[in-house]
């Protein structure tokens, strides 16, 4: 058994209630065991599922809560069994820390499937403690849980461990990354701008579906898709019935579905990213009458996170993001919720992390 959290003081910021306004917290972390990874933090993406645990929006909130599950940083102490990783490495840590190791999904790399994972952070610990996450100093971490953060790739591209993997891996998984496909984008947002681009680096036709015409520059120009599609606009969506091999839907409130089924080609995937509050409706004819799939998709195992962050570092793929101070956290948060950010905000743990 691990030694409890008594024993590492450590500082960041938490939310105390589902307000979800975070202030400064002080408090511990267990001591680097030995298979164990320290680190101090330097960058941590605010990613949209914070959003939702801040403030229990799926009703497993625990408090007091560190969010934080895009984590990157510098070790600085190692346990003695610790094979992969030496003091002065970057290395990063995604929405996993745990997983039962012995299970099927396991097995086969599949720790985010495991049914005894253990988030990041709300989550219970192995030892019975509650785990904080990446709005903090320091972070201690099984090393199996942690990835080899490529020198050539900015520290700041930290929302590559959430929002890059979210994409990278069913894009690969169904098919969907093969040059000359055809590929739909619902949603331009944090998920959805790195979706466009792993998706292009495929060598795949790339088209942003949205309900509004203002991204239209934006993802033609800036992002390098291909073409743009007003799905509340009837003429453009049935013109384009049929035309996609797969579809990537990152929005996360409540949408129709039937449309975008509409636009896949016989044996079409439709891959779900997002977490609506509530259920969608989903029409059973036409996946019938096309041989379509819906599925869905959550981050990747730790094998694939760092196969895809070494592909992001090979064609230089990154998010578009805008670095903030900790203490403009809030401020953040409440942009976030207007959708008021080209694409993610990441957190300048390392400069501006201050406990006075």
């Amino acid at each position: 058994m691990e030694k409890t959290h008594e024993n590492v003081k450590a500082f960041g910021w938490a939310a105390r209630d589902t307000f979800g306004v975070l202030s400064p917290f002080n408090f511990s972390r267990r001591v680097t065991g030995e298979k164990d990874v320290q680190f101090k933090v330097v960058y941590c993406g605010i990613c949209h599922t914070d959003l939702h645990q801040l403030k229990n929006e799926w009703s497993n909130s625990i408090y007091p809560m560190v969010p934080g599950h895009e984590v990157v940083g510098v070790v600085t102490e190692i346990g003695t069994k610790v094979e992969k990783f030496k003091i002065g490495d970057k290395v990063g840590v995604g929405g996993l820390v745990e997983s039962c190791r012995k299970c099927e999904n396991c097995d086969n790399d599949l720790e985010n499937y495991c049914r005894d994972q253990i988030m990041t952070y709300n989550g219970v610990y192995t030892d019975g403690t509650t785990t904080y996450g990446g709005y903090s100093d320091i972070m201690v971490t099984n090393e199996h849980y942690v990835v080899h953060w490529p020198e050539n790739l900015p520290m700041e591209a930290a929302p590559l461990l959430c929002a890059g993997i979210t994409i990278y891996s069913p894009l690969k998984y169904f098919g969907l990354d093969k040059p000359g496909m055809h590929i739909g984008v619902v949603g331009l947002g944090g998920l959805g701008h790195m979706a466009v681009k792993f998706a292009k680096v495929f060598g795949t036709k790339v088209t942003v579906i949205s309900t509004s015409l203002s991204k239209k520059d934006e993802a033609i120009e800036h992002l390098g898709a291909d073409s743009f599609l007003v799905s509340r606009d009837p003429d453009q969506m049935q013109g384009a019935a049929g035309s996609l091999d797969g579809i990537i839907d990152t929005v996360s409130v409540i949408h129709p579905l039937l449309p975008l089924i509409n636009l896949l080609k016989t044996r079409g995937k439709l891959a779900m990213l997002g977490a609506p509050e509530k259920p969608l409706e989903l029409p059973v004819f036409p996946l019938l009458l096309g041989r379509k799939l819906v599925a869905g998709s959550f981050i990747g195992g730790m094998k694939e996170t760092q196969e895809m962050v070494d592909f992001a570092a090979k064609h230089s793929i990154t998010p578009d993001v805008e670095v903030v101070p900790m203490d403009y956290v809030n401020t953040a948060f409440e942009r976030l919720l207007k959708s008021n950010v080209k694409y993610r905000f990441v957190l300048d743990i390392g400069n501006t992390l201050n406990k006075n």
